[in-house]
């Protein structure tokens, strides 16, 4: 059994900001200057698809495995000296097109999740092919597990069994559903007890679709640590893997967790 009492405060930064439709070199640009405020952090967290904007026109869109955005993220990486994450539209080796969260380690390491969950409401499930398993990373001995926008919505999904200190979201979660989002994000907090970080965007897309915000990070009990509202920039906060050992040790509710497999 892991000592969390051992591990140093995980820094991370959550980017919130607008993003260029359909413009990678434009979205490239701006996190350049941008991520100048993340430095210090052991984790940057963009929003989901950051080159595009939340788009359907994968065919047109996508990008190779090892392609300009997964050097840019690994060159942000090495910069910033931590690990950089977001999502963007790759078509993968076996030529199908993914929504894939990329993960760019400092040392030159690059792994990824594809989205499991894709929003049927946009037409999402046309144009990808679903993620098949969960992962988790570490950063500084924290497991972290990340997730993409709908993947919220499924619990099951969310759930597991792998001790994750950290869950982590990455989205474009229109303002028409924020309620949902604010309802939801506490619940895989307080289910999982675990933190919860997620990010969105605002500004309104080249569909017309306005983004609020609302990138926050809550701790194990559901109760919030970071709020950006609707501001656009970075935002910082410090975990504490204390504060989380010492709570599962007086509420220990995932001894009586149910088991169960995902197929």
């Amino acid at each position: 059994m892991r000592d969390l009492s051992e591990l140093d405060n995980l820094n991370i930064a959550l980017v919130q900001t607008t993003l260029a439709w359909h413009d990678r070199t434009a979205n490239f640009e701006h996190f350049d200057t941008l991520l100048e405020q993340a430095r210090g952090a052991d984790l940057v967290i963009l929003p989901e698809m950051f080159t595009t904007g939340f788009s359907m026109d994968s065919a047109s869109l996508c990008e190779p495995e090892n392609g300009p955005a997964s050097k840019w993220l690994l060159g942000q990486a090495a910069r910033l000296n931590a690990v950089v994450t977001g999502s963007v539209i790759i078509q993968a080796a076996d030529g199908s097109h993914r929504n894939r969260l990329l993960w760019a380690r400092p040392d030159g390491t690059l792994l990824h999740y594809d989205k499991r969950h894709l929003f049927r409401m946009a037409g999402e499930h046309k144009h990808y092919t679903p993620g098949e398993r969960q992962v988790q990373f570490e950063v500084k001995g924290w497991r972290i597990r990340p997730l993409i926008c709908y993947d919220l919505r499924f619990p099951v999904w969310s759930r597991d069994a792998q001790d994750t200190d950290l869950l982590l979201y990455t989205a474009n979660w229109p303002g028409a559903r924020r309620l949902h989002w604010n309802r939801l994000l506490p619940a895989r907090a307080i289910e999982n007890l675990c933190y919860v970080a997620a990010v969105n965007r605002v500004g309104t897309d080249g569909k017309g679709f306005a983004y609020t915000g609302d990138s926050q990070v809550l701790d194990f009990q559901g109760e919030s640590l970071l709020s950006a509202g609707e501001a656009d920039g970075v935002f910082h906060v410090a975990l504490s893997a204390c504060e989380l050992a010492a709570y599962r040790t007086r509420f220990p509710a995932h001894l009586d967790a149910d088991t169960f497999d995902l197929h």
